[in-house]
């Protein structure tokens, strides 16, 4: 049988199919796509006609490269950006463009609602994280304070899976993953928290949609679409979730010991857990996964951005930027950067800049500005890594993914910084992977989806690393001089 994956994200969309009996991906495409432009600063939208083309144009690629094969389709899966606002009115028509998960225009909400609740500590008791701006709760308030007649049409909220998932099947619902990254779910007993719902609006309540387990189906195909990619009746669409909590399913990150850290535009860190894990001082976000656990996780919005940042600079191919990177000796000879060229999540700092702290005639150099950008970005998911660990976690191996996990010296990099060997995994598309094999698991219930996704993610033993044994340079130290440098900037308004 055959699972198609779609991840849908701020920059792509992405299908794959994934044939279940040979353990592979045997077809793909992709389509790109931007942020809508002219917008003031700190606003990021996209219009949700975008995500649902690009599925369209992407899933018949893939089905005409399947040709006959495509009658053995029997679920599809969806990958979403998370955190995104995908407003509808009554006949389910979208009201306006999505705000989405990297949209910092509501910081001022944030504020409102974490004075009214008693300070950030006492919303994170509440609900299992910060309110903070790319959270989905400001942005409704937002609406509601910035746009009065877009929010009086507003009859139901969706994230954008969801939207993708209303538009393959004409239902309204979410699962527990996605819906716990709109800051409005007290994640401990994945519920709707009713007091923050009623701060934001009394109405806010009934314009949700019905919250169930990640295990249940969306729906199934609708029979138009099924006719249109000449799909067989009945094709299930599982309740897919979050690009995180399907890139866990899709890198096996279902059991304890394993994290799964990407080196994408922004950075993630992320575990799973049996049990809730709520991290009081707001590091880490105490989402719920989509495999009915928890997926404790810290994002930050600079990783490739930064090192692309310099490549661009100096017009160097990407080996040209990992030959610059390895020239230079661990911790670049004092060159500290602080990665915040667009803002940052984690730390909170949404109006943050970056910083090169400890240039001298020596260290500004191309090579030096490489490898301090490469370790800057890293050492900022170590630190959450070890935010991680106090909170309870024990990771035995972290699995990376994302473009800068092709890069040897990268990965290299990683395992010197973590302090922990670092696998890649076989197959790259770990979000849309894991919407395949969320839909299998749907349809093929004789395993969990954890049992399945052991069985069919392996990891690329060749580009495995560990710790270098004989390295006496202290990332652990240069770790606290970086967090050290940010806290004393930000608090005197520098960053």
């Amino acid at each position: 049988m055959i699972y198609l994956g779609i991840d849908c994200g701020t920059q792509s969309t992405k299908t794959i199919a994934f044939d279940a009996d040979a353990k592979k991906i045997i077809a793909s495409a992709a389509q790109t796509y931007d942020v809508l432009p002219g917008l003031p600063p700190g606003h990021l939208e996209q219009n949700p006609e975008t995500w649902v083309q690009a599925v369209d144009t992407t899933i018949q690629a893939v089905l005409q490269t399947l040709g006959n094969r495509r009658s053995e389709v029997r679920g599809i899966g969806i990958s979403g950006q998370q955190h995104g606002f995908v407003p509808l009115d009554g006949e389910g028509q979208v009201i306006r463009p999505a705000k989405l998960w990297c949209d910092t225009s509501t910081a001022e909400e944030c504020s409102l609602m974490r004075d009214h609740f008693g300070g950030a500590k006492a919303v994170i008791e509440k609900v299992g994280m910060d309110m903070l701006p790319g959270f989905t709760a400001p942005k409704i308030l937002w609406l509601k304070r910035h746009e009065p007649k877009n929010f009086a049409k507003l009859a139901t909220v969706l994230l954008p899976h969801d939207y993708l998932n209303f538009y393959l099947t004409g239902a309204l619902r979410m699962e527990f993953g996605d819906a716990s990254g709109t800051a409005l779910m007290n994640v401990r007993d994945r519920d709707w928290d009713q007091d923050v719902l009623a701060f934001i609006d009394p109405s806010l309540a009934k314009k949700l949609p019905p919250l169930s387990s990640s295990q249940k189906p969306a729906g199934t195909l609708k029979p138009e679409l099924a006719k249109r990619w000449n799909l067989p009746s009945g094709v299930v669409i599982s309740a897919g979730g979050g690009d995180n909590m399907m890139g866990a399913i899709g890198t096996s990150n279902v059991m304890p010991g394993r994290v799964t850290a990407s080196l994408g535009t922004s950075g993630t860190i992320y575990a799973y857990s049996k049990k809730p894990v709520i991290d009081l001082e707001g590091d880490v976000a105490g989402f719920c996964d989509s495999t009915d656990a928890w997926l404790p996780l810290v994002c930050t919005m600079n990783v490739t951005v930064a090192t692309e940042a310099v490549r661009s600079l100096f017009g160097w191919s990407h080996t040209q930027l990992e030959d610059a990177v390895r020239s230079v000796p661990a911790g670049a000879e004092g060159l500290l950067f602080l990665p915040y060229l667009q803002g940052e999540r984690t730390p909170n700092l949404p109006k943050g800049t970056g910083v090169f702290h400890g240039l001298t005639t020596h260290t500004m150099s191309p090579a030096h500005l490489a490898r301090a950008a490469m370790e800057g970005v890293t050492m900022g998911l170590a630190y959450g890594l070890k935010r991680l660990q106090s909170l309870g976690i024990s990771p035995t191996e972290i699995r990376l993914t994302g473009g800068g996990s092709k890069s040897t010296v990268w990965r290299q990099l990683c395992a010197d910084i973590f302090g922990c060997r670092v696998v890649t995994l076989a197959e790259a598309e770990g979000a849309a992977l894991g919407g395949a094999i969320q839909a299998l698991a749907t349809v093929q219930t004789e395993k969990t989806v954890n049992a399945w996704a052991e069985e069919l993610v392996s990891v690329e033993a060749t580009e495995a690393a560990d710790p270098q044994k004989n390295s006496t340079f202290d990332y652990a130290a240069t770790i606290q001089k970086q967090i050290a440098l940010t806290r004393a900037l930000a608090e005197r308004g520098f960053l």
